[in-house]
């Protein structure tokens, strides 16, 4: 069998182009601060079940009553949480607007003005966990449903 150079080039190339765009995405060290996580009250303003990741938008207020408007990253892609038994109607109706939660993220690593994090975990009102990195597969989650 005979390898010509264009050949070879060729699969260099393609090889290259998959590695670069496979380590692109994947920054969650780079992005937030793994080391500043904090949980706190929120109320549910919007959430985006799509790919690559998940969105949940919410809003924090502090003692003063000042609201900050956060928007969070759900690590598990919507193929994992399909496979937890969060689907998409699952997940909207336990995150659908109005709904008080309480959130635990890491923080961007452009500081907390910034009002971005990557979110770790979701506890709803009657104290249940729902998606997000440290749900997926915990005993105290909410039995898959049968359809999603």
């Amino acid at each position: 069998m005979k390898i010509n150079l264009t050949t070879v080039l060729r699969l260099g190339v393609c090889s290259l182009t998959f590695c670069a765009v496979m380590l692109a995405h994947h920054g969650i060290a780079n992005s937030y601060d793994t080391t500043k996580a904090f949980t706190t009250r929120a109320t549910v303003t919007g959430f985006r079940y799509a790919n690559p990741h998940p969105q949940i938008y919410f809003d924090i207020k502090d003692e003063q009553g000042n609201c900050a408007h956060w928007s969070g990253e759900i690590a598990p892609n919507p193929a994992q949480l399909i496979q937890a038994g969060w689907g998409r109607k699952r997940s909207e109706a336990a995150l659908a607007p109005g709904t008080v939660i309480t959130i635990t993220l890491w923080p961007s690593r452009a500081g907390m003005d910034a009002h971005v994090g990557l979110v770790q975990k979701i506890v709803n009102s009657a104290g249940r966990t729902v998606l997000g990195t440290i749900a997926l597969n915990s005993a105290d989650e909410d039995p898959a449903p049968t359809n999603r």
